[in-house]
């Protein structure tokens, strides 16, 4: 997501082989009757979440939930699919899907029917739950702290530390309350990924929870990092959050709409400036970007994040760890009770993990994806994606995406939920 923040920035603008089960499952995603793109690219770019799936035929809730903390999130739910054959089942396999930086539910969806893994996971049965993260488009809400206060920062404070800690016990909770299904399946891409594993070495005992953790390039190791952006703010990490704070921008790219009217001014195919667009959002290596989608995709991403989550990244490129957020010797005395971070513990990531990783993302470098799974105690598979040119984004927005490993994946659920 961080070509998405560089392109605002440009204009000035600071701101493995298939089964039987497999071959079923991809003959009902083909032959379903919504397998298209959007259809209406400006109109799909404007619509807001449960807009967009009520447009497309699919039924949608939005729930609200608070956490430990005192901030209010949103989750979205498609509990069927438009033709499911099992709409009334209570016991319908549960699936929660969490986006990355700088995104939102938005992120599995946007492909639409047919294409999208939100619509495809709703229309093979599964109940699809969509999480926001605390300060996102969706979840810029607290019990006592403004988001908009220029005095008051304090809404920002936090990091992926605090959405695997506390926002993520919070969806769960409710979900578990809501359904009376106490396990499901959590896929995570990239710092989606990071706070799952952030939940599941803190607080070890939501690892009995999950059916399965499928991470999509999840972000934790920098060893091998390659990504321009991250190498850049790397070194200013000690004076990225205070110097933001100084400027009054506590807040990532949160203007949704600026962002909105620029990719619909700018970005559409016949602009003279869709080369720059696609080149920012893409590492121009990637051959399953479709450009006509550049609008939708920049209509809802960027969705805001704090500053913070970049400096914890930063932190981590720094130490050449996977810790806890660095808040200076006196704060980490009080919060851990010893002068430096503690590293997450992975020996309490105990849930069933299937990882993804492509060697063409230069955002999750797939070594490091590869050092994430060897530290992990129960991995069923690491997979590469079968393509050179497969990027970070196309895990979600790419047009191989399906063919390339979502049938792969779904088919892996299926086993898991039988080997229960």
């Amino acid at each position: 997501m961080f070509r998405l923040a560089i392109l605002v920035g440009l204009v000035g603008v600071a701101l493995a082989g298939k089964s039987p089960n497999a071959d079923i499952i991809e003959r009902m995603v083909r032959s379903h009757p919504g397998a298209r793109y959007s259809n209406d690219i400006l109109e799909d770019a404007q619509l807001d979440v449960p807009d967009l799936v009520a447009k497309y035929g699919y039924p949608v809730e939005s729930h609200n939930v608070e956490t430990q903390d005192g901030y209010g999130l949103t989750m979205h739910r498609i509990p069927h699919g438009r033709d499911s054959h099992n709409k009334s089942d209570p016991n319908k396999p549960i699936v929660f899907l969490m986006h990355g930086l700088l995104s939102s539910s938005a992120d599995y969806l946007l492909l639409g029917p047919g294409r999208a893994l939100g619509y495809i996971l709703a229309d093979l049965g599964y109940d699809v739950w969509l999480g926001n993260a605390r300060g996102n488009y969706y979840s810029r809400r607290h019990r006592r702290l403004n988001p908009d206060s220029r005095l008051n920062k304090n809404f920002w404070k936090f990091s992926w530390d605090e959405i695997g800690n506390y926002d993520l016990p919070a969806f769960l909770d409710y979900i578990e309350a809501h359904t009376g299904q106490s396990r499901l399946h959590f896929v995570g891409h990239s710092q989606g990924g990071t706070s799952f594993l952030v939940l599941a070495s803190l607080r070890p005992e939501y690892n009995k929870r999950f059916i399965s953790f499928q991470g999509l390039a999840p972000a934790s190791f920098f060893t091998h990092n390659e990504h321009p952006t991250f190498t850049r703010i790397a070194p200013l990490e000690s004076i990225l959050e205070s110097a933001a704070f100084a400027m009054g921008r506590a807040e990532v790219f949160g203007s949704r709409e600026f962002i909105t009217w620029f990719a619909l001014r700018y970005c559409a195919e016949e602009s003279i400036f869709s080369p720059i667009c696609t080149s920012i959002i893409v590492s121009g290596t990637s051959d399953h970007f479709n450009t006509t989608m550049i609008p939708v995709f920049l209509g809802h991403a960027p969705a805001g994040a704090s500053i913070r989550q970049y400096a914890h990244f930063a932190q981590c490129i720094n130490t050449d760890s996977f810790r806890r957020y660095d808040h200076g010797t006196l704060t980490n005395l009080r919060v851990y009770g010893r002068r430096t971070p503690p590293e997450y513990d992975l020996n309490k990531v105990t849930a069933p993990t299937y990882i993804y990783y492509a060697t063409n993302d230069k955002t999750v470098h797939y070594q490091d994806v590869r050092l994430l799974a060897s530290k992990l105690p129960n991995v069923k598979g690491a997979f590469q994606i079968n393509s050179p040119t497969f990027d970070h984004l196309d895990f979600l927005w790419g047009s191989g995406a399906k063919d390339l490993f979502y049938t792969k994946m779904i088919r892996l659920m299926r086993e898991a939920e039988n080997a229960l």
